[in-house]
């Protein structure tokens, strides 16, 4: 995560330039590359023993290992502000909410965030309706799109799923928030769309507009682009 120099986790709300790092973990996840325009790409030995300090992430507290002033230099050049870079310690032990409870490392909520095609085929004829060009997935940043799913929103019903050796357990749906207005090739703000299109057809109860489904590890394991998703089992909706 990056955060401040006081600890407090930086996301695209108020920080939009992160959308342009595009970092790699190697196979045993102990080297890290990041890339971002203009700058030279940041190789670096991950740190998991280092001292921790503290860090917050929306609001709460938790630990992280700093990863030191060469990685620090090298977010500050990018972002344009002072900034650090910690690793989630071994020992931490985050629990996430919803139907199904879950661990997760600096993620807002859950650990999987899930979007079908079919639900932003959706959106994008609601879109086209109001005259405004189709969004890419990835202004979403979801970890798993899911094909082959003729009816919109199908994995707001989808509680439990198979997905290679991992399985999943419906957490709740993903609220969305002013980030889906960031243009990820471009690190630049373009609202008001996804959202002022979103609030006409997909308001929750508990308020904002859900466009999603946030998914716990039940099992961990490996999956691949081109994976079938299995579901186990299903449910209603929350809409």
């Amino acid at each position: 995560m990056v955060v401040s120099e006081e600890g407090v986790g930086r996301t695209q709300r108020r920080d939009p330039r992160l959308a342009l790092v595009r970092p790699t973990v190697d196979d045993g996840g102990e080297r890290l590359t990041v890339h971002a325009p203009g700058v030279e790409a940041l190789d670096l030995r991950v740190d998991t023993a280092g001292d921790r300090r503290k860090v917050e992430v929306l609001g709460k507290a938790y630990r992280g290992i700093d990863q030191g002033d060469t990685a620090a230099d090298w977010f500050t050049e990018v972002l344009g502000v002072p900034s650090r870079l910690v690793r989630v310690p071994p020992e931490h032990d985050r629990v996430t909410d919803g139907r199904t409870p879950g661990t997760s490392a600096y993620a807002d909520s859950c650990a999987l965030h899930v979007v079908s095609r079919a639900t932003l085929g959706l959106l994008n004829r609601k879109l086209a309706e109001r005259g405004v060009p189709p969004l890419p997935m990835n202004r979403f940043r979801p970890n798993i799109v899911v094909d082959g799913w003729d009816e919109p929103h199908t994995e707001d019903r989808a509680h439990r799923i198979r997905v290679g050796d991992t399985e999943l357990g419906y957490a709740k749906l993903a609220i969305r928030c002013a980030v889906t207005m960031v243009e990820q090739g471009t690190g630049a703000k373009a609202g008001p769309e996804p959202l002022r299109t979103l609030a006409g057809y997909r308001c929750a109860a508990e308020g904002g507009v859900a466009y999603g489904t946030k998914y716990a590890v039940l099992r961990t394991g490996t999956l691949s682009v081109g994976d079938t998703v299995n579901v186990v089992s299903w449910g209603d909706s929350e809409l």
